[in-house]
């Protein structure tokens, strides 16, 4: 009786054939695994990246920014909040 899954010629063709065919039965998840994985998924990372920042506010500002350092005291007169 005659096996359907054998192939008919037998030999180096053979192993040849059964090689590309493994190759391919491997291959192909795999490319479209990476696929999915550099087009579809970077989409969906993208959109959930995107926030609206908000603009801090600076709550200390530098001397430059205030318009320098303040007036000399007056050696005699004792300091503020004293």
């Amino acid at each position: 009786m005659n096996n359907p899954f054998e192939l008919p010629a037998t030999g180096k063709s053979a192993d040849w054939l059964i090689f590309v065919a493994m190759l391919l039965a491997i291959g192909l998840p795999i490319a479209g695994f990476v696929i999915w994985l550099t087009v579809y998924r970077n989409k969906t990372k993208k959109a959930r990246r995107k926030r609206r920042q908000r603009h801090s506010r600076q709550h200390n500002p530098t001397l430059a920014e205030t318009g320098g350092l303040p007036p000399k005291r007056d050696p005699n007169q004792p300091p503020a909040g004293l």
